[in-house]
Parts: C-alpha cells; structure tokens; sequence
C-alpha cells in the first residue's frame, strides 16, 4: 500500500489498514484515526482494511476522514491513481465476487529477519464467532508457480525464513484448476526455493491436514518445528456452537501424530475463553486441552461478541467470568511455555537473528543473545544458558 500511494503521488496521506474482528478493534481504529488527525492536521487520512471493507459509511462519516479504500481495492494501483486524481472518495466493492489473489507479491522486506507470503486470503466458513469473511469474501488461492517464484525472490533478497500466511491457509488450492492441497504446495517451494533455510507455517487447521502436508511437516528439517492451530476451545459441544470443523479428540490426536514423527516440533494455538453458554466444566476442559495437545504458545482471547455474528445473539456471559477464566488459561498457557522453555538450557540451537539483540529459534522460542551473532536475518549456532521469564537465554558459539 505504501509502494502504491507513493507511486500514485500521495506525499501527505495516512493510511489506516483498520481490523474488523472485535467491536474493540474497530474502536481502536476510531481512535487511532482520530489520533492520526490531531497529529497530522494537513494530512489526507485514508481508511482501508477489514472494518472498512465491512461498513465504509460510518468512516466515510468520520470528518477526520479523506477517503475509504475497500480490500479489493487498497492493492490495485489503478484505485490509488483514480483517488489521488480526485475520484469518488468511498471506492468500495463487493468483496465476496472477488475472486483473485496475490497481485501484491513484493520482493523484500527490508530488514526484517522473516518473509511473509500469502497463500490465500478469504474464507467459506461461517464460524458463528467471526465476521472476517465479510471483510476479506471468498476463499481464494494463489498460483502455485507464482509462489514458488515469490519465495526464490525473497530468498535472493536475503530472507533466510519465509512464512507462508493465509485467513484460513489449510484450504488452499480448493478454487484453482486441480485443485492442490496446501503439502502440495510446501512441497513445490521446499523443492523449487533449495536456498530457503527455513519455510514456516502460520495458523492452520487440524481438520484440513492433506497427506502430503503431514509428511512434510513432520520429515523436512526445513519446515520449521512450529505450528500454531486454530483450535478455539477445547469443548466438543462449544465447538460445535462455533461451527468448528474439528472435535477436541481430533486435535489431540493430531499433535500426538506430529509428535510422534517430530518429538522436537511446538505447538501454539488460539483458544477462546467465555463463549456463549460456556459453563466452568467447558471451560476445564479447555484447560485441559493445554497438557493433554502438549501446547507451549496459547493465544487466550476472551470472547467479545461481534455485531453481525450469530454469536452475538446467543446469551452471553457476565463479563468477569470472562476476566477470570482468561487469566487461569494465560496463567496455564505461561506454566506450560517455561516449562518447555526450561528443557531448552544447555541445548545448542541454530537461530535466525532479530533486531534487538534477539534470536528466533525454529520452534519460534525466542533468546535474548548474551553478545553481538550478526545482523538481522544471519543464521546464528547458540548455546542456551538460561531462561529468563518467557524468553531464553543464549551466548553465541
């Protein structure tokens, strides 16, 4: 977005690539874009995102507000030259008859130690929590040939890590022709990106783990030893009040698979606490869900309902229930990763370097580096020699 207003001759915008999935998160962009304001009077402040896409007239309404891009149009070059010409200033489709993605494939990102790539953008699932297909529309996929070549690029840039992102990625390649799955695709990059140290996956699906996925997770040294799940709860009946597509048995024995072919790998996932109707002993088993999965990254978020989900409607809960039960499932979550953490100390690591004088491990641990190992992005041996709260402790070898 940034390449593309400047290419179209912005040199005094703002742009504010606003989130849709809390009624928080739309406050916040309010409030960021009224900040924005204050702080850049003679700017023109051009909303997009999420929450844009989904009611672009109460920020059309905004008097802080210039001009209101849509997701299908933020990254097309010809909207940002038709706004700075002075065009309607509202340029907002319909998303959900959008059928391409990954026009937007860039070469670099800076300095930055790690690469982000989308697979695919948009989702056919109606989870009764979320409002996210309503803002990004139909499930679509990248080609196959354009990512393999996107990952070479970003690879000769330097980027020896690469993440492969998507709204929801284990659908990938349902809406191209053959229609491959996502391991077909990490297998094309794994093989046609050879001077890629390290492909990582970010938020996937254990309902929708192809065959050929499942390999390379668990035999490619490659693929990093780090998945992060979208679980959500850890109850069979809440998920099935989710419309989840898997059962709490289902993730459990997935992350028994994996380990058993991958002792070394780690795992994260999203569990939300308080959903509608959840009672103390759904809740328990959410806690539960922690040990008996082996999670060492948990990502709590306390339900907030969203207007236009059906769980808004459903009877909600007293929101300190809500507070309390998030802090026990944090305070799981943080006993589970130092533990994790602690059987680190006195292992060598290999390590892509951060900014900050920070390390990334390949089971996305992070260690606070006792001397200088590199630049960002360098491939770095360390040794762990302790931990220090949630984060370890290395010295370079």
């Amino acid at each position: 977005m940034r390449a593309l207003a400047a290419a179209a001759g912005f040199t005094d915008a703002v742009v504010v690539n606003s989130c849709a999935v809390t009624n928080e998160a739309v406050r916040q962009t309010r409030q960021t874009i009224r900040r924005a304001r204050r702080a850049n009077p003679n700017a023109r402040i051009i909303v997009t995102g999420c929450a844009a896409q989904i009611d672009p007239a109460s920020f059309t309404a905004m008097s802080e507000v210039d001009a209101v891009l849509g997701n299908g149009e933020k990254l097309d070059a010809g909207e940002w030259r038709a706004l700075a010409r002075g065009g309607e200033t509202s340029r907002v489709n319909d998303i959900m008859n959008v059928r391409e993605t990954a026009g937007h494939l860039i070469d670099g990102y800076g300095d930055r130690a790690r690469a982000f790539l989308e697979v695919q953008n948009g989702c056919d699932h109606r989870c009764t929590f979320c409002i996210i297909p309503y803002g990004r529309g139909p499930s679509r996929s990248a080609p196959i040939a354009d990512l393999v070549d996107a990952a070479r690029r970003l690879s000769d840039a330097g980027h020896r890590e690469v993440v492969l992102t998507g709204v929801d990625m284990t659908s990938y390649g349902q809406d191209i022709d053959g229609a491959p799955r996502l391991g077909a695709l990490v297998s094309a990059i794994l093989d046609g990106a050879p001077q890629l140290k390290r492909l990582r996956l970010s938020s996937i699906d254990c309902a929708e783990i192809d065959d050929e996925l499942f390999e390379r997770i668990t035999a490619d040294a490659r693929v990093a030893p780090h998945l992060h799940l979208s679980l959500q709860a850890g109850d069979n009946l809440i998920l099935k009040r989710m419309k989840r597509r898997h059962t709490r048995e289902q993730a459990i024995d997935f992350c028994g698979r994996v380990r058993g072919r991958r002792p070394e790998i780690a795992f994260g996932a999203d569990i939300i606490v308080g959903f509608p109707t959840e009672t103390e002993e759904m809740f328990e088993q959410s806690l539960a869900l922690v040990d008996e999965a082996g999670l060492q990254y948990t990502h709590v978020f306390p339900f907030s309902p969203r207007d236009g989900t059906p769980a808004a409607r459903m009877p909600q809960l007293d929101r300190l229930i809500i507070r309390l039960r998030a802090e026990r499932l944090r305070a799981k979550g943080e006993a589970a990763l130092e533990q994790f953490l602690d059987g680190l100390v006195g292992r060598e690591e290999e390590a892509i370097i951060e900014s900050g004088g920070r390390a990334r491990l390949g089971n996305f641990a992070q260690a606070r580096l006792a001397a200088p190992a590199g630049a960002a992005g360098d491939i770095a041996r360390i040794k762990i020699v302790a931990r220090d709260g949630g984060m370890l402790v290395g010295e370079p070898i």
